[in-house]
């Protein structure tokens, strides 16, 4: 059920009561609640709230003025206001289907994803068949990682509505939250296939990001090409290419659509990494290093000046970069790509003994890393 159908229902219901009664001033209220919902939909919320009020001054238990409340309060944001419209009108009218709708709505706004599905649960006592609902209950699972009753909500669905696109997009999103990127894209590619050219920009790049997780580079690339001919300037197409070139090894591609990104968001540091890398692939050093030390500008990023050291060992400086190293696996202890670095440094020197010590350090923390435990291996046997 959509906003707009809640409050068409919502205003038959109420001009229904009024014929029935045939009392003139529930007529009037009927009146003042139809304009007022007019205006909503219309996006002219005082006008819409100065009915709702003017209603309330003569009922101040009415139910339609009081999810008009909630729903005015919706749609500006402000969803705390609107909770309390529609909490005053479940005490007044327990049950209330319109309440119950806008409330749970306010509650997934506010990221309270187990007191919205609390209230839609509530709600489908009353409509277990609404697929809307059934959709936002699932979403809601899904936000609070319950991959079981996600999934189950979704099938019903589908039972219920073949191909529903809520229900393919939502089945999609969770299995790719869950890293199960293979199921998610029979999802996904289902939307493509039922939609075609039409299909929303987001199934497009949410496909390329399946295959970039799965490190098939080259068939994501297709993906984030239409993304882009749908929208050329979107971030998500535009980091999801260069990423895949960079996968693939193709290091100049994968620069030029980082470097796109720079063009309309050049304090990204993420990015400027990202471009550093690239450069640094390219052994085009000086230009690697201004992008780590700008990002570095803008805020400390481990990764650029992990970045810097790795362009120091290139470049025979091997203490400086032992250094910067040292210092930053004080910072940050976990992370494995500084002390596989490290005893690149200490390798690269000559040392091997302390390159293996570096390498046993961090498995002292007992973290369990595949890439440590491949040079560790290979570091042993000489």
């Amino acid at each position: 059920m959509s906003d707009q159908a809640n409050q068409e229902n919502f205003h038959k219901d109420q001009a229904r009561e009024a014929r029935e009664s045939q009392n003139p001033e529930l007529a009037e209220i009927a009146e003042l609640s139809k304009h007022g919902y007019q205006c909503l939909k219309e996006n002219r919320i005082e006008e819409a709230e100065e009915c709702f009020a003017r209603i309330l001054e003569r009922d101040r238990e009415n139910n339609y003025a009081l999810v008009g409340l909630g729903d005015a309060a919706r749609k500006r944001g402000a969803y705390r206001d609107a909770v309390d419209h529609y909490k005053k009108c479940l005490v007044y009218h327990p049950g209330n289907n319109y309440a119950l709708f806008g409330l749970a709505d306010c509650y997934k706004a506010l990221n309270q994803y187990q007191k919205a599905i609390e209230i839609w649960e509530q709600y489908l006592l009353h409509d277990n068949k609404n697929i809307t609902v059934l959709t936002r209950v699932a979403d809601a699972y899904r936000k609070v990682r319950d991959f079981r009753k996600s999934k189950a909500i979704y099938l019903r669905v589908l039972e219920m509505e073949q191909d529903n696109p809520y229900a393919l997009i939502g089945l999609g999103h969770l299995h790719y939250d869950f890293k199960e990127y293979k199921d998610a894209l029979g999802y996904w590619q289902r939307m493509v296939e039922l939609q075609g050219d039409g299909v929303d920009i987001r199934v497009l790049t949410s496909i390329g990001n399946c295959f970039r997780k799965l490190k098939q580079f080259e068939l994501g690339v297709p993906y984030f090409e239409k993304a882009l001919a749908k929208e050329p300037d979107n971030f998500y197409a535009l980091f999801g290419l260069a990423d895949c070139y960079r996968g693939s090894g193709q290091q100049q591609r994968s620069l030029d659509f980082w470097n796109k990104i720079l063009s309309k968001d050049p304090r990204n540091k993420v990015i400027l990494t990202r471009s550093g890398d690239a450069y640094r692939s390219m052994e085009e050093y000086d230009a690697a290093a201004d992008c780590y030390q700008r990002a570095l500008n803008i805020e400390f990023d481990v990764y650029a000046v992990l970045g810097l050291a790795v362009i120091a060992r290139l470049q025979g400086k091997y203490q400086d970069a032992i250094v910067s190293l040292r210092k930053l696996i004080q910072n940050d202890p976990k992370n494995y790509r500084l002390y596989l670095e490290l005893s690149q440094c200490h390798l690269a020197e000559g040392d091997r003994q302390r390159a293996l010590e570096a390498l046993v350090d961090f498995q002292r923390l007992g973290i369990r890393n595949v890439y440590v435990q491949d040079a560790v291996a290979k570091l042993q046997r000489g």
